[in-house]
């Protein structure tokens, strides 16, 4: 299996996560998006990463790669199927984290490019999905469960992404639990592993 990845990028960064997780053995092909494979091309005309060729089909979207290696090993049980209502409310932090917040953190991130507000004033619009983040943290540590979910592995690229922006701000915002949750991520064996040059 090959799964066409670019290291920085948070939707190819959930999707070796969950692989790795998983225990699937598949050759990582780092793609330079300014001269991508013909290979890539073949297998996705849109040429956007990540793409997983299984040899016996081609994934294109993130979530689907996730959800995929999932089924083939699942020892934690990041699908929640041990609890259906979690397994809802997964569905429904992804989907939110995948547009809403996905905008505003372009937003917060290329400021520059967006003159209408300042970096600030994007950051505040960001503030409420941060707050609802952590109030499903208190007294757990895990987003949905005592274990990591594929809600977790799947809004944790664009988290950290966020984080990053002003780490200064982020390290003394009222966010500990969340603070907590992403450093516990980074810090992570897998993470790292799946971070390696």
């Amino acid at each position: 299996m090959i799964l066409y990845s670019f290291r920085r990028c948070p939707w190819a960064m959930r999707a070796r996560l969950a692989l790795a997780y998983a225990g699937c053995t598949v050759e990582v092909c780092e793609v330079s998006m300014k001269h991508k494979p013909a290979e890539l091309l073949a297998l996705s005309p849109k040429g956007t990463v990540p793409v997983l060729d299984t040899g016996a089909g081609v994934l294109e979207e993130s979530l689907d790669i996730m959800r995929w290696a999932l089924l083939q090993h699942d020892p934690q049980d990041w699908l929640l199927r041990a609890d259906p209502a979690a397994a809802v409310q997964a569905h429904a932090l992804i989907a939110r984290n995948d547009s809403t917040f996905k905008a505003q953190v372009n937003l917060y991130k290329y400021a520059e490019r967006y003159p209408e507000h300042t970096r600030e004033e994007y950051r505040l619009q960001a503030e409420s999905w941060l707050e609802e983040l952590e109030a499903l943290l208190q007294g757990r540590p895990y987003l949905l469960a005592q274990h990591p979910s594929l809600a977790d592995a799947a809004l944790l690229p664009l988290l950290r992404q966020f984080a990053g922006v002003e780490p200064l701000w982020f390290a003394q915002a009222p966010y500990p639990q969340l603070r907590d949750w992403l450093q516990g991520w980074l810090a992570s064996d897998l993470f790292k592993a799946v971070m390696a040059r």
